[in-house]
């Protein structure tokens, strides 16, 4: 970076020109590629999707591996070469296996995030053109707009009443007003009011800026380290890392004891080793990672042609698991069409008077782009060329007002549009007929009373104000002593089906709450329209006598939030989320950032503004909650299928390793060789890799369920020890029963164990019976062929090399009777488990 852009903001808009060498009218495409080869993507996170060799590498990361990998090859140079080549050619096919399905994984993911970028109006050649944010160069001119993010850190060419959010960066509460000019270079960040930052937002207002720095050089890049960047991990993430925790201790200790036992037993220490850290990989869910990614990129996929796009593919979990569902009024439980119904006066009367006033401000806002705007202009037209606009007070979420200055006839005016009470507020004088006036303190409850009679109706009410001024400019300290002139009704019909979907959802076990700025009266008439329960309303105003203590009680209660202020939906999205609620949030405006930060699931439309894009896990490519119905039932399928890999590494599998290190410390050999226990890991990996296709039960997708390690642990402990039981049960037909020899005992044990991990997954995938509960197609398969593998196995030319040799007839019969007792048993205790936990 040149050093003289170091305090870009106290040069001229030339200079800075210069020294970035580019121009009013922007770069040209190829001088952009080149700068973003030079600089790198416009990111604080590194991509490592593409790396392909890194995605690799990380399946063998595991110290339990990189060990058993060195003391098969220190085997090697022991002289016992063919166990080691079998042993690297077994790990080695194990991490591809990872390594292909995180990397599918991974790629449907980058594809689908490519759908919902967030995207910069860059100059390119002197054109206007939408460019993803990672894209933006130094050197950039960007046109930003109310909603805009800003793609880095920025000198202002020219503005119109902007307005931005520095919070992120500043913490400062109220936007912050930016225009061009040149400042002192050793002003404060906070007060460089012609620089905009990356990780800010424009609240209103319109601009063109020169991009100075991106990525890590910016002002939020370089103090991105010590900023909570990286999102807070969600329940299902949490609970997955306690559970790989609590694995990691059984394991350890384990391992280490059988280790010690094997060594005072007086067998080959490296063998000994190599038979305990083979354990340790059969006793470890190595698996569960890419299991993992694949089911949420699945689900992903899934939820895609559903019309719904994961941004953060751990949402999926929260998603499923949530059963509270906050969202605004307009456009989701409505049709977001807004249509004046009336402009009437103070009386009641319809008044072409309020209309034009109305349509002034309308016509002349060029702010926060809204539909009432839009409405009012499509309304009704008139000829307003005799209004020369002279200056605008831009609409905010704290004044709710929009006010705009005109000249007509040697004569200025300020007309004022916005909520009623902020616009009552600011009103001394109400107009009683055209030209007169009276004080409003008489008129003030009458006033409201009206409005009151017309949110009833279901109608949105706004005030139209206005004041004679003497002045070219202004500022929002002159909306004042201001002559209240009428009412806008306006309505916005609920969508059609609405209350068929909000009943849905409620069957699904998700409680639907509606936060609006609207008043009290016009949110209680939508949500009676929409068929959701008796309305238990709590104000704004309310909200805001409530300590965090008592709004924690009241919270569970209240299905309608009206009147509320921006600030205050994190407020509530908190309290919900204290009181033991998963919480999904649907906005898509400028003041709906925090609270989807907020909310467990926060959720946005693709046409929201950039700001709320950007904060949502997941977006919804139409704004229909009945996309939002079919998500959350994918969202559902998702977790239990994740789920029913923990089950499988925790029953089955834990147990057979388990029974294994026990009978070492008996037997006079080694159960199995350290190669022959990682063939049975991986085939028994196989049918876990199709997991992600299989199907679910319908109870598991009715209700919202959530990560819960107590019953993880109570299923380990039962389904472990039931396996146990046939393992020594196995045990005990092949020595005492059958006679067999090291070879047989290996054989044997190797095929019942394969086998009956392999069919056990049929029965613990569902709470249902196997016969009632059909599995997937690519999960029956899979079972079928591993089944089949295994018992052709011992009869293959690669049988010797791995220890195996055929069994007689008497053994596959006695095995067949002791896996067919078992998955009898399991189905018993299955339904015995589920009578009497809960999950």
């Amino acid at each position: 970076m040149n050093p003289q852009l170091s305090t870009f903001w106290g040069l001229p808009t030339d200079q800075v020109l210069t020294l970035v060498q580019s121009t009013p009218a922007g770069l040209s495409r190829q001088e952009a590629q080149q700068r973003l080869s030079k600089y790198g993507a416009n990111s604080l996170k590194q991509k490592q999707q593409s790396n392909t060799l890194f995605l690799l590498l990380n399946q063998f990361k595991s110290p339990i591996i990189l060990i058993l990998i060195a003391a098969a090859i220190l085997s090697g140079f022991l002289g016992d070469v063919i166990d080691t080549v079998i042993i690297l050619t077994i790990v080695l096919i194990s991490g591809l296996l990872g390594f292909w399905q995180e990397r599918g994984a991974n790629d449907a993911v980058a594809k689908l995030l490519a759908l919902v970028q967030v995207k910069a109006t860059v100059l390119r050649d002197g054109q206007a053109q939408d460019i993803p944010n990672e894209d933006v160069v130094p050197g950039d001119i960007v046109v930003l707009a109310a909603g805009d993010n800003i793609p880095g850190d920025c000198l202002v060419l020219e503005s119109k009443d902007l307005s931005v959010n520095e919070a992120a960066l500043t913490g400062e509460t109220y936007p912050a007003d930016k225009l061009s000019g040149i400042l002192p270079a050793e002003t404060g960040l906070s007060q460089r009011t012609n620089t905009l930052y990356m990780g800010t937002n424009v609240i209103s207002g319109t601009a063109n800026a020169i991009v100075v720095q991106t990525g890590k050089q910016t002002e939020f890049g370089k103090v991105s380290e010590r900023l909570k960047l990286r999102p807070s991990e969600t329940e299902f993430e949490t609970g997955l890392s306690k559970f790989g925790y609590f694995l990691m201790e059984v394991t350890l200790i384990l391992v280490v004891l059988i280790f010690v036992a094997n060594v005072y037993l007086q067998r080959p220490v490296l063998e000994s080793f190599l038979f305990s850290l083979a354990l340790a990989v059969g006793l470890t869910p190595q698996l569960l990672p890419a299991i993992v990614s694949v089911n949420l990129a699945r689900g992903a996929k899934q939820m895609a042609k559903k019309q719904v796009i994961v941004k953060r593919l751990p949402a999926i979990e929260n998603f499923g698991s949530m059963n509270v569902f906050c969202s605004d009024k307009t456009g989701t439980l409505t049709d977001g069409e807004v249509k004046i119904h009336a402009a009437v006066d103070v009386y009641g009367k319809e008044s072409d008077r309020v209309l034009l006033y109305a349509y002034l401000n309308a016509a002349s806002e060029s702010g926060y782009v809204n539909p009432i705007d839009t409405a009012i202009r499509e309304h009704k037209t008139f000829d307003i060329s005799s209004y020369q606009k002279l200056d605008e007070v831009p609409y905010d979420f704290n004044r709710k007002r929009l006010s705009i200055l005109f000249a007509k006839d040697n004569t200025h005016l300020i007309v004022t549009k916005g909520a009623l009470k902020p616009i009552l507020d600011v009103c001394s004088t109400v107009e009683t007929s055209e030209g007169k006036t009276t004080n409003i303190a008489d008129q003030r409850d009458k006033l409201q009373q009206r409005a009151e009679r017309l949110g009833s109706e279901g109608f949105r009410v706004l005030g139209v104000a206005y004041r004679q001024f003497n002045c070219e400019s202004f500022n929002k300290d002159d909306e004042t002593n201001m002559t209240f002139l009428g009412y806008l009704a306006l309505f916005d019909p609920p969508k059609a089906g609405i209350a068929d979907t909000l009943k849905e959802l409620g069957q699904l076990g998700v409680t639907t709450k509606m936060i609006t700025g609207d008043s009290r009266s016009v949110a209680i008439s939508i949500i009676q329209q929409v068929g959701l329960p008796e309305p238990k309303v709590l104000t704004g105003a309310e909200l805001q006598t409530l300590s965090d203590e008592a709004l924690l009680h009241r919270v569970e209660k209240t299905n309608v939030f009206a009147e509320v202020e921006p600030n205050q939906k994190e407020r509530i999205i908190i309290a919900l989320k204290k009181a033991g609620n998963v919480v999904g949030y649907l906005g898509d405006g400028i003041n709906d950032a925090s609270a989807l930060h907020a909310a467990d699931v926060g959720i946005s439309v693709e046409s929201a503004v950039d700001v709320a894009k950007e904060a949502a896990d997941i977006v919804l490519m139409q704004k229909d909650l009945n996309v939002l119905v079919e998500g959350v039932k994918e969202g559902r399928v998702t977790f239990a299928n994740t789920l029913k890999y923990v089950f499988m590494a925790t029953s089955a599998n834990f147990g057979n390793m388990f029974s294994m290190a026990g009978i070492s410390l008996v037997l006079p050999f080694l159960p199995l060789l350290p190669s022959q226990i990682l063939v049975t890991n991986l085939l028994t990996d196989f049918p876990e890799m199709t997991i992600a296709t299989d199907r679910v039960d319908k109870e598991l997708v009715n209700q919202p369920r959530r990560m819960n390690i107590t019953f993880i642990r109570n299923f380990m402990l039962v389904f472990g020890l039931l396996s146990s039981v046939f393992d020594y049960l196995t045990f005990g037909a092949l020595l005492l029963l059958l006679h067999a020899d090291t070879a047989q005992f290996r054989t044997g044990w190797f095929m019942e164990s394969v086998i009956s991990a392999s069919l056990i997954v049929l029965v613990i995938r569902t709470r249902q019976s196997i016969f009632k509960s059909k599995p997937g197609k690519y999960l029956l398969i899979a079972t079928l062929v591993i089944v089949g593998v295994t018992l052709l196995l011992p009869y293959t030319p690669i049988a010797g090399l791995l220890g195996f040799q055929p069994l007689p007839i008497e053994f596959l019969l006695v095995l067949a009777a002791i896996v067919g007792l078992y998955i009898l048993c399991a189905e018993t205790v299955k339904r015995v488990f589920y009578q009497h936990v809960q999950s």
